[in-house]
């Protein structure tokens, strides 16, 4: 701690920027399998994470030293912008950890929708840290970063890996993966208006309904191809999704069988997102319905950078 704060101290004296831009991403899962219940009452998983490029927008600036909180305007007003907030949180995280007494003021501008599995706050939280370091001279690490996020987050240290993460544990436990798919695989993301609550989601897994299939040979199978085939996209925790919200599950068999170029169609994380591999066309099935309907494409980054969109730079409208 000595050192990082010696760190810190040097950080503050060097030119560094006062503002900043930032794209956050949103992420799918390839697979989901839970591995089992712990003690403590959370599950132990194994999932093959994915970051896309359909994200929200951030600012970040520097507010004057006798600033004593942090100033979050979000484009949503249904969002909470206090301590509720895993932006705030992760601040108030970031200045625990570094010894850093910055404030900061953030704009977010909301395009990822809520309860929809797609790990947007995660998203928003992990871009936040990335902020924070970057505006305090990195006094942090990535691998530091990607470690203390853990403590506000399952979803957010995935953010920290290269876009590509086979993760474990909570999700916390990160390990980096090529990309299983082409960057160019096309997707395409559908969800109903209705969101789903993941602690509801957990307390309706049926255990014994759980797939058997060894993750590290969904991880084997996945990337050893070119394409993605229905019967690697198991996740685990669409049993509980479609029992308590079945119009989701009825959603899921109109775009299997649509006619669509579709190679699977599987939900990501607790939902209720269903993910479309394949085409980023919307069949004419999802004409006047009520839904979400994005493109999406896989992304990674470069070590010391943050992620951009596409290049086709539309995914994230």
């Amino acid at each position: 701690m000595q050192a990082l704060r010696q760190g810190v101290h040097s950080a503050l004296h060097a030119r560094v920027p006062t503002s900043v831009r930032l794209f956050s991403p949103s992420k799918i899962n390839l697979f989901l399998r839970i591995v089992r219940k712990r003690e403590d009452g959370y599950h132990d998983l194994a999932s093959l994470f994915h970051v896309i490029d359909l994200g929200d927008d951030m600012t970040f600036e520097v507010l004057p030293e006798d600033a004593t909180v942090d100033a979050l305007k979000c484009s949503d007003p249904t969002i909470p912008s206090d301590g509720r907030n895993l932006v705030i949180k992760a601040l108030e995280l970031f200045r625990r950890k570094t010894g850093v007494s910055t404030f900061f003021e953030i704009g977010l501008e909301k395009k990822v929708p809520h309860g929809a599995g797609l790990g947007g706050g995660s998203g928003n939280a992990a871009t936040t840290l990335w902020a924070a370091n970057e505006l305090s001279g990195r006094p942090a690490s990535n691998a530091q970063l990607l470690e203390w996020s853990g403590e506000i987050g399952s979803d957010i240290s995935v953010f920290f890996s290269n876009g590509a993460a086979y993760c474990t544990g909570r999700g916390e436990v990160v390990e980096d993966v090529a990309p299983p798919l082409p960057l160019s695989t096309e997707l395409l993301l559908v969800k109903p208006p209705v969101g789903l609550s993941t602690p509801m989601i957990f307390k309706s897994l049926n255990l014994d309904a759980r797939s058997t299939t060894d993750p590290r040979e969904l991880l084997a199978k996945l990337s050893s191809g070119q394409t993605m085939p229905q019967s690697l996209a198991v996740n685990d925790l669409e049993q509980p999704a479609f029992d308590n919200l079945p119009e989701l599950f009825a959603l899921k068999m109109q775009l299997q069988t649509c006619g669509a170029p579709f190679s699977a169609v599987f939900m990501t994380g607790s939902g209720s997102t269903l993910v479309c591999v394949g085409s980023d066309v919307a069949p004419e099935m999802l004409a006047d319905k009520d839904l979400f309907v994005s493109p999406a494409r896989l992304i990674v980054r470069k070590p010391g950078q943050w992620y951009v969109p596409s290049r086709a730079g539309v995914w994230s409208a």
